[in-house]
């Protein structure tokens, strides 16, 4: 368990005094231009030290992405992007940071931005984020006036304007290069990669694009050290995470622990346990609807954090479970997020344009048992030829869960294909 003095996010939950006083008298913007003060290499090896890495899903080291700015001027300014879209099923940790906590994320900005020579950062936030755009606005616009933001930002000498940039409500937007796109007016649409936006990104010019918490975090690690901050998790999975527990526990929430605990305990101790006990718990899906579900069966050792989640054929994602029940229909629960993902493809790649719609309706047909046994492995087949075959990773994150679902459930599927047919229940056919 996580002791509080080792929280960086200490106004989680909204109980405390989110202005800019509060902040400080939680420890933030403390000694912000001594940090500034020791320069852009000690701020970008700490953070390579502190083995950070991303928590927006993809899980990139922080402090290597960093690095990747040019760290001589060519004449174009340097932008941070900070993506606040957080737009993935059951993920809703970014929006206590900006609702509760905004001053992280802000001092955060004017960090990160000064690691990377930038002078200006925009923070691009959910359509659906309103309250949470308001205390952002709120809290951007209170340092401001305290000159921790502007000329001269907290008196390092270095001049940053912080940005708040609003959606309009697209999944397709939390991806990097279609956020970029979205920012200069244009229709949310991934990029081809390369150029990586370190090279050309907003505007044409070097930019990092970074998820709320992982900015969040930086100053208290820099504040509180490198080593510090890498004694929580296993190696190559350290620090401490947002988490967030939905579904069939007594205890839903989103609270901040140590990476790489089991996830039974992490049910237990924060869910209040699975709806009608830990016997009662059919599946997960780790850290957002486009991990692969995993079993019940597969979690009795199971740990969350990267490596753990993908040695077993799933991933840690945004580290937002769902826990699923024995009531669960767990193949509508999968066609449920393939019609998802069939809604929120930009339908920019022919394989998901095409293969999310394909995918979606043969599913349809798998929760009714209206399909035949051969069409499992001929969707398992599509997802193969959409998976990896696309600009971005959407056609991947539709294709994952159906994965997991045939490699762990196909005998449900079966099952429901001949109770159709027969009209007879097996064992474990679920009505």
């Amino acid at each position: 368990m996580l002791k509080d003095q080792d929280r960086i996010f200490t106004n989680l939950y909204g109980m405390h005094d989110r202005t800019l006083a509060g902040a400080k008298a939680r420890g933030h913007w403390d000694g912000t231009a001594d940090i500034i003060g020791k320069g852009r290499d000690w701020i970008v090896d700490q953070m390579k030290a502190s083995g950070l890495r991303g928590r927006g899903g993809a899980g990139f080291p922080t402090g290597l992405k960093w690095s990747f700015m040019p760290k001589e001027s060519d004449g174009r300014p340097h932008y941070l992007v900070v993506n606040a879209d957080e737009s993935e099923p059951a993920t809703c940790k970014d929006r206590e940071i900006m609702r509760h906590d905004p001053h992280t994320l802000i001092e955060g900005c004017l960090i990160a931005s000064f690691a990377m020579g930038a002078h200006a950062a925009y923070i691009y936030i959910r359509g659906e984020y309103i309250r949470e755009r308001e205390a952002l606005q709120a809290a951007i616009d209170e340092a401001y006036d305290a000159g921790l933001l502007g000329k001269n930002a907290a008196r390092s000498g270095w001049d940053f304007d912080l940005y708040l940039a609003h959606g309009a409500g697209a999944y397709i937007c939390g991806e990097e290069t279609a956020l970029i796109e979205s920012l200069e007016g244009k229709k949310g649409m991934p990029r081809m990669k390369p150029p990586f936006p370190a090279g050309a990104g907003l505007y044409g010019c070097p930019t990092t694009v970074n998820n709320v918490e992982s900015i969040a975090v930086a100053p208290t690690i820099l504040r509180r050290g490198p080593d510090w901050f890498a004694s929580f998790g296993r190696p190559n999975n350290a620090g401490t995470k947002l988490f967030a527990i939905t579904g069939h526990v007594n205890t839903p929430c989103v609270f901040e622990e140590s990476m790489s605990m089991s996830v039974r305990e992490l049910i237990e101790v924060h869910g209040g346990g699975v709806r009608g006990g830990w016997d009662n718990l059919k599946a997960i899906i780790p850290g957002g609807a486009s991990c692969p579900v995993l079993p019940a069966s597969s979690l009795d050792d199971a740990i969350m954090d990267f490596d753990w989640m993908r040695e077993n054929k799933s991933s840690f994602g945004t580290g937002c479970m769902i826990v699923m029940d024995q009531s669960t229909d767990v193949i509508k629960a999968v066609w449920r997020l393939a019609k998802f993902f069939k809604h929120e493809s930009c339908g920019q790649c022919t394989p998901c344009r095409e293969g999310t719609g394909w995918m979606m309706r043969v599913m349809e047909r798998l929760v009714t048992g209206e399909a035949e046994v051969e069409e499992i492995d001929m969707l398992l087949d599509v997802t193969k030829q959409v998976e990896g075959h696309t600009i971005c990773a959407l056609g991947d994150a539709a294709a994952w869960p159906i994965q997991g679902l045939i490699r762990h459930f196909r005998d449900e599927i079966e099952d429901r294909i001949k109770h159709k047919r027969t009209g007879r229940v097996s064992a474990v056919a679920a009505e």
